[in-house]
């Protein structure tokens, strides 16, 4: 006959109940400690992107040969600081040179022809002049002459058919005046005209000569700016052709930062936005100016300026890393991390 054996109850469910407790509340405890409380707040939301610039010159002008010819001199070298006005390099054109002599020629012809013509008017007024004296004269004596005549006739001491002679050379004389006097005037009005016309035509012909001698002084190349000539391409004995880019001068007060960003942020991108970057523990800011649309080898061009006055340390090439802002700054509601809150009344839940 079998005993009944007494089975005592396992005390291990409860010791592992307790401990579960026991790390429960240990790692609310932590992890109460790690929570942080906080109200919600509006801040500025800004969304940046790192690129690298390159340091290039607000403003470049190009050095064009404005008339062909041959390098005669060179002035300067290029990488030299220039002043505006500066001569550079001198060029040489013998058609040039040949030009402007027959302007020259043609100025002098012209100018003799109109000395000539004026010249002429006045001898040609005098002679009228001498004319009319000479008709006033003759008409006086007849007027007298007729005077006289008619009272001898009169008397019957001459001929009528005298008296009429010199009446007839009166009138005769009178009418000579008249005809010289509208041949006078007519004489000066081509003689003005003939005078205007070479007048005309010397200062179109000077004109002509003052485009011809400019572009003789075009063969010495001046700088038109002052700053950097970083490029000169030209030697001694060279032949430029019109138009055929000689050098580059960049100003050195100004500078902007030429920016490759990826194509992805193309759509994303305006002028406006801002971007920023610190030199030397010094904060600077920049604006987009100017956005190429081209895209190449997966990039795409985009010029920023400085805001305010750039730092004095850059050099034409130097890069910088630049946060560039996507979009306009705006004010977004922040969302923070809160621990759960509960009704009133009610217990925190346990945590096993």
């Amino acid at each position: 006959m079998t005993m009944d054996r007494k089975i005592e109850k396992s005390r291990k469910p409860l010791i592992i109940k307790t401990g579960s407790l026991t790390v429960a509340i240990i790692v609310f405890g932590v992890l109460g400690e790690r929570v942080t409380v906080s109200t919600v707040s509006h801040g500025a939301f800004e969304d940046f992107i790192p690129v690298r610039g390159n340091v290039m010159p607000l403003k470049s002008v190009f050095l064009d040969a404005i008339e062909g010819g041959r390098v005669e001199q060179i002035f300067v070298e290029a990488g030299s600081i220039v002043e505006e006005g500066q001569p550079l390099l001198e060029l040489s054109n013998t058609t040039l040179q040949l030009d402007v002599i027959s302007r020259e020629a043609q100025v002098t012809e012209q100018l003799n022809n109109l000395r000539n013509t004026r010249l002429a008017m006045e001898q040609n007024r005098l002679s009228l002049k001498s004319q009319l004296v000479e008709l006033d004269y003759q008409i006086l004596r007849l007027e007298r002459l007729g005077e006289r005549r008619k009272h001898l006739a009169e008397r019957k001491l001459i001929s009528q058919s005298d008296y009429i002679d010199t009446l007839d050379e009166l009138q005769y004389n009178r009418n000579r005046r008249e005809v010289t006097i509208e041949s006078q005037e007519q004489e000066e009005l081509m003689r003005q005209a003939q005078i205007e016309s070479l007048e005309s035509g010397v200062q179109q012909l000077e004109r002509n000569l003052d485009i011809a001698r400019k572009n003789l002084d075009n063969l010495i190349i001046t700088a038109p700016i002052a700053g950097q000539l970083t490029a000169l391409n030209a030697e001694i004995g060279q032949s430029k052709n019109r138009g055929e880019t000689l050098g580059q001068i960049d100003d050195l007060d100004q500078y902007k930062l030429s920016v490759f960003i990826d194509e992805f942020y193309v759509t994303r991108t305006r002028v406006g936005q801002y971007g920023e970057f610190t030199l030397l523990g010094q904060p600077y800011e920049l604006q987009i100016a100017r956005v190429y649309p081209q895209i190449v080898n997966g990039q795409f061009e985009v010029d920023m300026d400085f805001v305010g006055i750039p730092p004095l340390e850059i050099r034409r090439g130097q890069t910088i890393q630049v946060r560039v802002q996507l979009g306009l700054r705006a004010q977004r509601q922040r969302r923070c991390r809160r621990a759960p809150r509960h009704p009133p009344g009610q217990t925190q839940p346990r945590i096993f």
